[in-house]
């Protein structure tokens, strides 16, 4: 071996050597337990960035560390190609959005490659492939046939200039993140799949998930939504209609005094029409479509609404409620109507008091009388109930039960629950992503591809239209078609492609068997490999594809096509990259390239100001707080960035960037380097020891137990914990044991010892900086790769501690003796010796001057 470490040199070598020898391909093998380890596949939208760094590392090690386990390890590797990230990319570099991705395909594959990542790269796939996008075409056409798709028209967030529909997430203070002009509510044609027929089913699982942390669990739940209560019926007055309201709290039904509608719900403009207050509330339903309908967004806002000339009655109070349409009340949590209970519901109270509305307490504390004239706040806890009739005097709890029983029995309502999740609208006015199988025919309605015409090709030739417009309904060789029905050839084809969480719905199952033709996946295939074992990604991740993977495995399993119902068994949820952010009071947030000086000395390059050194964020572009991998691999190589990543902080923490630490772990694999070339000849020939603790003294001894402890450790940080940073930790104390032996002792027990602790730390190492660690496996004499050594076993008997004989001293004199474990600390030897009974004798109710602790071997205690 080299006596330098020479990275650049090191790991292209055996870069090279891991793809030609195809060692981590990986084919179904009954006799071996299998065991498939998933990273969330990346957008391609640019270079890699330390986020991806640090997620794939950790798969990595978790990865090889199993393989040398003898497990049968499936680590794939591919790209969430379609969707906006890559579309928006695409338009902001001047480029079409398919060489964009194609591109840039090319070089994050590189990249990763350069890090020495083991991932089996036949199984590579890119969602915007049309073998791959056929697949979910067939699906959908399954999912439509079923009644698990379907069209309807539902409001959307819309962008007149840029003619598309925008997520809430990119609406900026009510106008489109990309044209800054307003966006409004628009009712549009969508398509949507049956989520919500599984709400229980998925609600349930949550509990059967016990690999997931809680927070991602708790996330699950809370997005899903589940209220138990009742609806109850309100008809309209001077029609035959009803109003049905969800409510968890029906025990305070007779406090209704008004009614409250979306502005969305279809109702206002029907009981509205031609009524005095008509134009009054169109105009408030067309303000609110110029705002942000979220959740979030509407709890910001003041509280307002319009009456809608119309009243309903309160089935159980006979009172006649005024209906209004108010800015709080939201189409997509319950009905979309809300009883209005202002004495006991802050938000009705707020709006009962700015319109002059009644307040009926219908709920009184245990021990006190309330008076609507003089409340100041709603009253929202327990109590006893009043003013609703036959139930007045029941204590309100009781009440939820048998008002709930008492409108069911009546026929006013029923007994229910409801979720706030929603059918999953998967239309997207997007030219990037996967078309919709779907026809439009005058004659036929909607008729769906035939599956012998799948796929659906996207047509990668056509331009984005101005403002990044999706040009499919503009292509007439694209849109129109003959009617697979009835010939008619004026037929015309969906535009709408498919939201991109669909492709990242099932792409796990596809890994399975990439390149299969005849199917989604071959079944035999996914029944050997899947569930996923281990998935690691980030937490924004946690709600929406999460959520959709599972909905999706459960369509795949309904369909017969899959036999479990969860696709994720264990789910590792990452902490960010973060760095701290610097800035010039002119130039704003620099780069570190754009800084001159060091420290609290540093100052802007174009304007010599002195910089801020703000907070320590997440890092991104914007902040231009980044570090470029490139950098770290040319300057560092790919072993110490990896070791970095996994040594700065536990995965599941945010990990904070440090230019010391990244030196720090190329310090020691130097110092590991140096310490196997100081060695290599003493060592090279001579096989492990393989004997007891009994046949070692001294030092020697000492590191034979140390490396059976830090196996042990790092077995169990890895396995357990997924704790590297502990792992290697444990190494680096053995590497400091090795050390302090002399490589000039020509003594055959301490070269075996040496060997057994120099192959421990390789071995240990490799998951984690492999290409440093196949180096040195073929140094010290192995022909063969170290991811198919064994991983190194302890032993049990060498874990147990020896015992340390300490003589206790007063004012000189032998007083006692005691053992102890040879890894306490001195704290606890000097109170064990002060409690000890013979010790005592001699102290008694002496002052006690001093105690001196002697190298673990004496305590002298002066009285």
């Amino acid at each position: 071996m080299g006596e330098r470490y020479d990275h650049k040199k090191i790991e292209y070598k055996w870069q090279n050597f891991w793809e030609e020898s195809k060692l981590f391909k990986v084919e179904e093998d009954p006799d071996k337990e299998k065991y498939y380890l998933l990273e969330m596949f990346p957008y391609p939208s640019g270079d890699i960035h330390m986020g991806h760094v640090r997620n794939y590392t950790i798969g990595d090690v978790v990865a090889r560390y199993k393989r040398m386990q003898g497990f049968n390890v499936l680590h794939p590797m591919g790209w969430d190609a379609f969707g906006m990230p890559a579309e928006n990319a695409a338009i902001a570099n001047n480029s079409h959005p398919a060489k964009w991705t194609y591109k840039n395909i090319d070089t994050m594959r590189f990249q990763l490659k350069r890090i020495g990542f083991s991932y089996d790269w036949d199984r590579e796939i890119a969602t915007c492939s049309p073998e791959y996008y056929r697949w979910e075409q067939w699906l959908f056409l399954k999912m439509y046939e079923k009644g698990m798709a379907y069209r309807k028209e539902s409001f959307v967030n819309w962008c007149e200039p840029c003619q598309t529909v925008l997520a809430n997430e990119q609406v900026e203070a009510g106008m489109c993140w990309r044209c800054g002009k307003q966006v409004r509510q628009k009712k549009l044609w969508q398509w949507f799949f049956r989520i919500t027929d599984y709400s229980e089913d998925l609600l349930v699982y949550c509990d059967k998930l016990p690999g997931w942390p809680d927070k991602v669990i708790t996330m699950q739940k809370n997005w899903i939504g589940k209220s138990i209560g009742a609806e109850i019926l309100f008809p309209i007055e001077n029609i035959d209609e009803q109003i049905p309201v969800f409510t968890t709290r029906q025990d305070t039904v007779c406090g209704a005094t008004f009614m409250c509608l979306a502005p969305e719900h279809p109702l206002v403009l029907k009981l509205s029409k031609g009524t005095q207050q008509e134009d009054e509330v169109r105009e408030f339903i067309e303000r609110m479509a110029m705002q942000n309908r979220s959740s979030r967004a509407v709890e910001s806002y003041e509280k307002e609404g319009v009456f809608i000339g119309a009243f309903c009655i309160n089935p159980l109070s006979g009172r006649r409620m005024p209906i209004y349409t108010a800015n709080f009340a939201l189409m997509e949590y319950g009905t979309g109507a809300v009883m209005s209970v202002p004495a006991h519901d802050q938000r009705d109270f707020e709006f009962a008091r700015k319109y002059g509305l009644d307040i009926v307490v219908v709920v009184k504390p245990y021990d006190d009388d309330l008076d609507p004239a003089a409340m100041t706040e709603a009253f929202a806890g327990e109590g006893i109930m009043v003013n609703s009739g036959q139930f007045d005097g029941m204590d309100s709890v009781k009440a939820l039960d048998e008002i709930a029983s008492f409108v069911e029995q009546k026929g006013m309502g029923k007994k229910t629950a409801s979720f706030r999740l929603r059918d999953w609208g998967i239309s997207r006015q997007r030219y990037w992503g996967a078309p919709i199988p779907m026809i439009h025919c005058k004659t036929c309605g909607i008729v769906p591809v035939p599956g012998e015409d799948l796929p659906v090709l996207l047509p990668e030739d056509a331009d984005l239209l101005e403002g990044g417009r999706s040009p499919l309904s503009t292509l007439d060789y694209f849109e129109k078609v003959t009617c697979p029905a009835c010939g008619s050839p004026e037929a015309k084809r969906e535009t709408d492609t498919m939201d991109t969480f669909v492709e990242s719905s099932w792409y796990y199952e596809r890994y399975c068997s990439p390149n299969y033709d005849s199917g989604m996946f071959d079944i035999k295939a996914v029944d050997y490999w899947m569930p996923v074992d281990q998935y690691i990604g980030g937490v924004e991740h946690a709600i929406l594809h999460l959520l959709y993977s599972r909905y999706y495995t459960r369509v795949l399993n309904d369909l017969g096509l899959v036999k479990y119902k969860e696709p994720f068994t264990r789910l590792l949820t990452q902490g960010m990259v973060c760095k701290e952010t610097v800035s010039c009071p002119e130039h704003g947030f620099l780069l570190p390239e754009e800084m001159e000086g060091s420290g609290a000395d540093r100052h802007c390059k174009k304007c010599s100001k002195a910089i801020t050194v703000g907070r320590v964020e997440k890092m991104s572009k914007s902040k231009k707080n980044v570090v470029d991998p490139n950098v770290l691999l040319e300057k560092y190589g790919a072993d110490t960035t990896r070791l970095f990543c996994l040594f700065a902080a536990p995965p599941e923490r945010d990990l904070e960037w440090s230019e010391q630490g990244v030196e720090g772990g190329y310090r020691f694999l130097n110092r590991v380097w140096r310490l196997a070339s100081n060695w290599i000849d003493s060592i090279k020939e001579a096989p492990p020891f393989d004997g007891s603790t009994d046949q070692l003294k001294g030092r020697i001894r000492d590191l034979f137990k140390k490396t059976h402890a830090t196996t042990n450790k790092v077995t169990k940080d890895i396995e357990d914990r997924f704790h590297f940073n502990t792992a290697i930790s444990a190494t680096m104390e053995l590497v400091n044991a090795m050390h302090g032996i002399d490589p000039e002792e020509n003594d055959p027990q301490i070269r075996g010892v040496m060997r057994l602790a120099m192959e421990s730390v390789i071995l240990l190492l490799s998951p984690i900086v492999p290409h440093f660690a196949e180096e040195l496996w073929e140094a010290i004499g192995y022909d063969s790769s170290v991811l198919l050594a064994p991983w190194p076993s302890y032993s049990e008997d060498a874990l147990i501690k020896d015992d340390l004989l300490i003589v206790v001293q007063v004012n000189g004199k032998l007083r006692s003796r005691f053992s102890v474990d040879a890894d306490v600390d001195d704290n606890t030897i000097k109170e064990l010796a002060l409690s000890d009974e013979r010790v005592q004798k001699f102290i008694k109710d002496k002052p006690i001057k001093k105690v001196i602790v002697v190298k673990k071997k004496l305590v002298n205690i002066v009285v």
